[in-house]
């Protein structure tokens, strides 16, 4: 269920997810990209052991993905999950692993969203998925830099699906990718403290 580069290169990664290894290729990193519209959708909080994390949901564009990533906050599945996978120049990545780095039930996979117009810019959320297009359950990935080797069709021929945009606490997500990492139980880039997502609720509550 998962998803940096060098500004200007292209980059093949193969990315491992628990057991599941996925393959993303030519990830290029172009300049700082214009903010993609304001979504007008639901606010969540995303609080964690290095700050809160506002992320505006877009339901209109991304409606599969949103009712899916509000079942699990509905759930509280993601709370006491972690960012298990941290590359500074990509992404980080999260909510399918406990801090003991054990891997947390999950519902339905869903269907692949990424031809939503919506795009893996700086600040994005999308759903991280295995190299099966529609296998997205509860992992999420916030992308720290332009990515548009994720944008629908690439990297392979199917993209990575947008469904929010971090509103509020994006230095918070800067403190994260910053985070020192390693490797455990055959998964790399696992911060070496980890870095908890102690709770995550819409804004209203």
């Amino acid at each position: 269920m998962s998803v940096s580069g060098v500004p200007m290169r292209v980059h093949r990664r193969a990315l491992l997810v628990g057991s599941v290894l996925l393959i993303l290729s030519a990830v290029v990193a172009l300049p700082l990209a214009t903010a993609q519209t304001a979504a007008t959708g639901p606010v969540v909080v995303m609080k964690t052991s290095l700050g809160e994390i506002r992320i505006q949901l877009d339901q209109d564009k991304a409606p599969v993905s949103v009712k899916n990533f509000l079942a699990y906050v509905n759930k509280k599945h993601y709370d006491g999950t972690v960012f298990h996978r941290v590359i500074s120049t990509f992404m980080i990545q999260g909510g399918g692993f406990t801090a003991a780095m054990e891997k947390k039930p999950t519902g339905q996979p869903i269907k692949n969203e990424a031809q939503n117009g919506l795009k893996n810019v700086r600040g994005s959320v999308a759903m991280a998925r295995t190299a099966d297009p529609n296998s997205a359950t509860c992992q999420f990935f916030i992308n720290v830099i332009d990515n548009p080797g994720l944008d629908y069709p690439k990297p392979d021929g199917h993209g990575y699906a947008v469904f929010g945009q971090v509103v509020a606490g994006m230095d918070v997500v800067d403190k994260i990718k910053a985070v020192a990492v390693t490797t455990t139980n055959g998964m790399q880039n696992v911060p070496v403290t980890p870095v908890v997502i102690e709770s995550v609720r819409l804004a209203s509550q």
